[in-house]
């Protein structure tokens, strides 16, 4: 916030990046005197190709003053690539390079507030971009920069008289935000830096604050080996400095600093290719590093370690004067090594240093490592390759990884294009006269398939970005140590390739598509994260020659997708050091790690993925028939998102969690530290032995004892798990169980018998579905049914389970209801391979009933789907740490356990007693439940929206509100395709209208083509059962959920008059595609705020009602042209305006 005097005294403002949505404001500040400095403007356009654009608005949100800078001219006077040698030869500006300057290509404000406001708002540039040292005006005539400007822009001197034929000014950084000043540290200096350090660490933890290294000893004993060093600013102290030639060798064990720090440390060690890759356990991210031999350590020498480092508030983005001043008081240092603990803050320096990458076996490390190399005082060059760089770029090749792509490089330069005759451009990145990067860009020939299967219109117009101006990155080669130039780079190279966006595609590793790129963090510095978008499935056959082009519907190899534009290479990330470890892989893990990747200016640098499976992007999904789905995630669909490129994956099993030490242990010994624990494991089925002791004796000795059974202790029933799973026992949990079984299975299908699926619930008739899929004839599978719950069917609707059943008669599976499993085999503690399995059958008759009687079967394979509950060895880890547990882990309104710094979610989590919410848990979306969850955990972690507050408030005291629908869905007996989506509800199961007022219900099960749809109070969509022979369009299905019948074609009202007869064909019309597009929701919203504000302005009188209702209906038919004229690409058997 500002105060700045204007015609009616103060006024509070505030100063931000601008927004698309000031260009009305911004236009309605132009005035002619405007016009004669910069020319006509098209202001959208303006803010899409601006590097950095700040507006300074008031209290209610109106633009009082704007500036956009770009990294170039008007191209009126000059081209883009030759901005540099222009200046040079015209005008006496020798400092002005790339790296520190940024031209003015618009300045507009309130009359009243233009002199103060245009100051202010200049010192917030350059205290923005603390690189920045020159702000130019080149105008295309002799026009001054008008009152506004005039006391901030001094002329540049032209060089040549009369001068050229345009006229140049001037602001300098140093009249406006000047550098600091360094000097050693002085004994009266301790007052000034201890009032800093209180006010400093008063507040949060600083990450580099020795309190020893402040002492007055300390300060009047300076030598060779210490130094502090006062940062002044007007001769006030407003930082201090503290560093000594010592390093703690034993902290830097756990890092590998030989790519990093530019060390040659002699040892082998081979870069990693982007992507995660398995090591000893671990799929670390990017630059990984696979050691042949283990690192000899190193002594520091040449390195300085940093003790302290404050800054005042004001100051913070001044750090970038210590660097200088430090290596030139040490010349024969070329390293700054930086302590931090993981959950400090995060410091503007950093954006200058590297991240040092822990070694293999250590992960997340105990501290983070920042270096600070020298070259960041060196300055950076990129220009276009030449022939002449390839023997510098066959080396850094060598040294990088990325030998195969010589051969494109040597095409380059013969062809300057692809084999498929795409245009390519080569960059070089040259420091100190020596090639130390290396960049290919090709230009970008999806564009139209990226805009169709990713948000790309979250972050750009695109029509104000031409095809021409879009481009891949192809190869990325730089030096570790280079890492902080990585914007700059990026920044020079789309302007040189008069580029605008530039896309990366993230494969997975050792995809024959991937793009190389090393080291990783230099693109993730830069590039946001593009979210997929949910596709429509289009009845093809029907749309005929009106179906999207046959480029948008193909499928591609999924890919992650990057963005990075020019706005973006002003934006420094926020880098956040707190180590987050998610424990499971479930909907919820995945969706809360999707929240947290796909936040644009965020950079988790310790985030972890702690997972029996690994990483689940590799599953076949015919192989994982066995179980059903909630359609949340697809392999697909996990290969699209952000995940790879950003966490790491530990394979392994939690087994314990230290609260104290504030670790967990992994199955295999290893250790993974946390700051952030969140427990996702879900619930998994489990083969556990009922053995009653009472029953067991009635029967007598028709079965040997199970072992593990007390005789002394009668009474209810007893469980028991066989210690080793026989070979032909398979716990489907996860999808490569089910890849496991399938292929065990498939080599087996002419003499295997005695199939048995055990459990109850969906997965079981998806089990048995599988096998009959698979060639398995019904009369060899043995369906054994579990005791249901009270009021709990295996379908929500009595039609499904009957047309089930119908099935599995048909296809002779022989089923067993209300059974038990007792034992295995004869007993024994090991039986493998199975033979037999026992059963109590009638275990669930209930009182009065006859007693369960026992039951032998045949085994030649169990597929076990019974006892679904929480892991034991999760259940083991959490009742050894003393966290609440009530059949599930109990949270809080914020997911948070009785340990504030462990968290969890449904299913795993169930909500404390206190808010009556009890079964929740199962009727809500996993999915939805990640989304919530890493919404609270941003509040905590983003420093941009605030300080956090832990404190428990009113707030805490209501549940988090579930909106998003519960699906259910898979493959049963008789090939039918089963689809179940439900709305949420706390304290009950989603109600079925029995009486079928608000029901709509076509087809049959038995024929394949079975609908049922539910409607709620307010006539939208509740429910929704399917049940077809043919694919069903699942996309376009869960679309509905939440609907009104009046945007389905009034079909309420249509089925009642018995228009409708088949639901299933009716929604596969051309007039639903538009309701099933992932952007119908944003219209939604537009009508709604329509209909909102003719509502709150309704009148008495009846004329003027009328007219309104007439403006409304047409603001309505014009938001919905809009909608279909902007979809066009994937609506075109549309007609829209001017079309016809």
């Amino acid at each position: 916030m500002m105060t700045s005097p204007s015609g009616q005294g103060e006024e509070s403002v505030t100063i931000r990046r601008s927004e698309s949505a000031d260009a009305p404001g911004i236009d309605d500040l132009i005035t002619s005197s405007t016009r004669e400095v910069f020319g006509r403007v098209n202001v959208i356009h303006l803010l899409e190709k601006a590097n950095l654009a700040v507006t300074v608005a008031d209290d209610q949100e109106e633009v009082v003053a704007h500036a956009s800078f770009l990294d170039h001219p008007v191209e009126e006077v000059v081209e883009q690539e030759g901005w540099e040698e222009f200046l040079q030869e015209h005008f006496r500006a020798e400092e002005c390079t790339p790296v520190n300057t940024l031209f003015l290509h618009l300045f507009v404000g309130r009359p009243s507030f233009t002199a103060a406001g245009g100051k202010e708002l200049m010192r917030t540039v350059f205290s923005t971009l603390p690189e920045l040292d020159f702000l130019v005006l080149i105008g295309a005539g002799a026009v001054g920069p008008g009152p506004a400007l005039e006391d901030l822009f001094e002329p540049l001197p032209p060089r040549i008289p009369p001068g050229p034929p345009s006229s140049a000014f001037i602001c300098p950084r140093g009249d406006i935000c000047p550098k600091l000043k360094l000097r050693p540290a002085r004994m009266e200096d301790l007052d000034d830096i201890m009032k800093l350090w209180a006010e400093q660490t008063g507040q949060e933890s600083h990450p580099l604050v020795d309190p020893a290294f402040l002492q007055p000893e300390v300060l009047e004993l300076q030598d060779g080996g210490r130094h502090t060093a006062v940062c002044e600013s007007g001769g006030v102290v407003v930082g201090v400095v503290g560093v000594s030639c010592g390093v703690d060798t034993e902290l830097l064990r756990d890092f590998n600093l030989g790519g990093v720090a530019g060390l040659d440390l002699g040892h082998a060690h081979t870069a990693a290719a982007p992507g995660p890759q398995e090591v000893g356990g671990v799929e670390g991210r990017g630059s990984q590093q696979e050691e042949t031999t283990p690192p000899p350590l190193w002594d520091g020498s040449k390195a300085l370690w940093v003790h302290v480092l404050l800054m005042d508030r004001k100051h913070q983005m001044r750090a970038v004067d210590v660097p200088p001043y430090l290596f030139t008081h040490h010349p024969d240092h070329h390293l700054c090594l930086l302590p931090v603990v993981p959950l400090s803050p995060d410091v503007p320096l950093f954006q200058s240093c590297i991240r040092a990458p822990p070694l293999m076996g250590v992960w997340p490390p105990p501290t983070d490592l920042y270096v600070l190399h020298r070259s960041v005082l060196s300055r950076v060059e990129v220009r276009r390759a030449a022939a002449a760089d390839r023997s510098a770029v066959w080396n850094l090749m060598r040294r990088l990884g990325g030998g195969e792509w010589l051969q494109d490089l040597d095409r380059f330069y013969q062809h300057r294009r692809d084999p498929d005759g795409v245009p390519l451009q080569a960059f070089v990145v040259q420091v100190d006269g020596q090639v130390g990067g290396l960049l290919v860009l090709r230009d970008e020939q999806d564009l139209d398939f990226l805009r169709a299967h990713y948000h790309l219109e979250n972050f750009l117009y695109l029509s104000h970005h031409p095809p021409q101006e879009h481009a891949e990155l192809r190869l990325l080669l730089l030096e570790p140590h280079l890492q902080p130039h990585s914007r700059h780079v990026f920044k020079e190279v789309l302007r040189l390739a008069r580029k605008s966006c530039l896309y990366h595609r993230g494969y997975p590793c050792h995809s024959p598509q991937n793009s190389s790129v090393h080291p990783l963090e230099a693109l993730l510095r830069c590039a946001a994260p593009v979210r997929p978008r949910q596709q429509i499935d289009y009845p093809l056959a029907g749309l005929g020659p009106n179906a999207p082009p046959r480029r948008l519907l193909q499928e591609q190899a999924p890919f992650a997708l990057s963005l990075i534009t020019r706005k973006l290479t002003l934006e420094p990330k926020v880098a956040v050091n707190a180590r987050i470890v998610v424990v499971g892989a479930s909907d919820t893990g995945l969706s809360f790690l999707e929240g947290l990747c796909s936040s644009p200016h965020l950079s988790f640098n310790n985030l972890t993925l702690v997972s029996m499976q690994g990483f689940p992007g590799n599953s076949n999904p015919e192989e994982a028939e066995f179980l059903s789905t909630s359609h949340a995630y697809s392999s697909r669909d996990l290969l699209r998102l952000p995940l790879l490129l950003r966490i790491t994956v530990v394979t392994g099993k939690m087994v314990a969690i230290d609260r104290k030490s504030k670790h967990v242990r992994v199955s295999g010994g290893g250790r993974v530290a946390y700051d952030h624990l969140i427990l996702c494991t879900g619930l998994q089925y489990q083969c556990v032995l009922r053995n009653d002791d009472q029953s067991i004796g009635s029967i007598g000795d028709q079965v040997p004892r199970p072992t593990g059974v007390d005789p002394d202790q009668p009474g209810s029933c007893r469980q028991n798990t066989p210690r080793n799973p026989p070979s032909n026992m398979f716990t489907l949990n996860h999808p490569q169980d089910c890849s496991s079984a399938h292929s065990w299975l498939r080599h087996r299908v002419q003499e295997l018998e005695g199939l048995v699926v055990y459990g109850s619930g969906l997965d079981v008739f998806t089990s048995v579905g599988a096998l009959l899929g698979l060639g398995f004839h019904g009369g060899r599978i043995h369906l054994v049914l579990t005791p249901p719950q009270p009021g709990v069917t295996h379908f929500s609707d009595v039609a499904v389970e009957t047309g089930v059943w119908a099935a599995l008669e048909a296809a002779g599976v022989r089923v067993h209801q209300n059974c038990l499993l007792a034992q295995m085999n004869d007993g024994e503690d090991d039986p493998d391979p199975l033979t037999a399995l026992w059963f109590w059958s009638g275990a669930g008759s209930g009182p009065g009933g006859s007693s369960p009687e026992l039951m032998r079967l045949p085994c030649g394979v169990l597929l076990n789907l019974s006892s679904r509950g929480v892991d034991p060895d999760a259940f083991q880890s959490i009742s050894r740490c003393f966290l609440a547990f009530d059949r599930r882990l109990v949270v809080d309104a914020s997911f948070r356990t009785s340990d504030a710094s462990i968290r969890a979610a449904p299913p795993l989590a169930e909500f404390s007693r206190r808010y009556h919410s009890d079964q929740l848990s199962a009727t809500v979306s996993s999915k939805e439940g990640g989304q919530l969850l890493a919404a609270m955990m941003l509040r905590l972690l983003d420093p941009t929206q605030g300080p956090a507050d832990e404190s428990p408030s009113r707030e805490d005291r209501l549940l988090p509100l579930y909106s998003q629908a519960k699906v259910k869905g898979g493959k049963l007996p008789g090939g039918l395709n089963y689809l179940h989506v439900s709305s949420p509800s706390a304290n009950r199961s989603p109600q079925v209208d029995e009486s079928g007022d608000r029901v709509l219900v076509t087809g049959g099960v038995e024929t394949g083509d079975y609908f049922r749809l539910q409607v709620d109070d307010y006539q939208r969509v509740e429910q929704l059962t399917c049940v077809s022979l043919k694919p069903l369009p699942l996309s376009n299905y869960m679309r509905l959920y939440g609907k009104h019948q009046r945007l389905l074609g009034r079909l309420w009202d249509l089925y009642r008059q018995g228009g409708v007869h088949d639901l299933h064909s009716f929604f596969s019309q051309d007039c639903f595609l538009p309701v099933y597009l992932d952007r119908f929701c944003d219209l939604e919203e537009e009508l709604q705020q329509i209909t909102s504000q003719v509502r709150g302005g309704a009148s008495a009188d009846l004329h003027q009602d009328r007219g309104q209702e007439e403006e409304t209906r047409a603001a309505l038919r014009s938001g919905a042209v809009k909608y279909l004229s902007y979809n066009r690409n994937l609506l075109p058997m549309f007609a829209t305006p001017g079309q016809l």
